[in-house]
């Protein structure tokens, strides 16, 4: 069964030149601030790697207050994820939308994430220059993570903690 979903997944991206798939169920569970689980029609789950963003690890200044403002925002609401790839530990990478909302950069607008530069070529010109553009908003503000003066990237963090 999963091969098969696996390959129709496979051939809608070779017949739409890659456009993205979309995937829609109920958030059943927040792992951190851009990880989530959801539940299909089919009762399938799904991990969710929210695309474009990085949140503070949960060892991390901040990492329980992303994970809450995430948990805020999309528990057991009904969400589409709009997605082109699998991350390397199997999660489906993707925006995640509720009633047409940007979750991603909400997460970023609220100073819970950082805009994940290091993947923004994955994503459409106009969700990498407006998720770039929220950022410095919100350090501007100093709001959330930017409350610190030099906040550490999830990303370095994660390096230092290896």
């Amino acid at each position: 069964m999963r091969h098969q979903k696996l390959f129709a997944i496979a051939l809608l991206f070779i017949g739409c030149g890659l456009s993205a798939a979309t995937l829609q169920g109920k958030v059943v569970g927040v792992a951190d601030g851009d990880t989530i689980t959801v539940l299909d029609a089919s009762n399938t789950q799904h991990k969710i790697r929210l695309q474009g963003i990085d949140a503070p690890e949960k060892a991390q200044a901040f990492g329980q207050k992303s994970k809450q403002s995430l948990n805020q925002m999309v528990h057991s609401k009904a969400v589409t994820i709009e997605f082109q790839k699998k991350d390397k530990y199997g999660r489906t990478v993707g925006k995640v939308l509720l009633n047409g909302n940007d979750i991603c950069i909400e997460q970023i607008k609220l100073g819970m994430a950082w805009h994940y530069k290091q993947y923004e070529s994955e994503q459409p010109k106009e969700d990498r220059e407006a998720y770039a553009q929220a950022e410095i908003a919100a350090r501007t503000q100093n709001i959330g993570i930017w409350k610190d003066k030099n906040p550490t990237p999830p990303w370095e963090f994660r390096k230092q903690n290896k």
